[in-house]
């Protein structure tokens, strides 16, 4: 795998009825990108790993929270 070329994923949480989907690509080196699945040219943000996992905690603890 060429660590220099977005691998992408489905978010876990995205459904699959064609609904409110996020890739995520987290395999380069000091940075995750994240985008749009219904618009994947539509841009594409950009994180470094310690403030995407503590993006994914936060998110993950409000579920519980609600």
């Amino acid at each position: 795998m060429d660590v220099m070329t977005p691998q992408w994923r489905k978010s876990t949480r995205s459904g699959g009825n064609g609904g409110a989907c996020v890739e995520v690509a987290d395999n380069m080196p000091g940075i995750v990108l994240v985008r749009d699945t219904k618009d994947r040219d539509g841009g594409t943000l950009s994180f470094t790993p310690d403030t995407w996992q503590s993006f994914v905690n936060l998110a993950k603890n409000a579920g519980r929270l609600g």
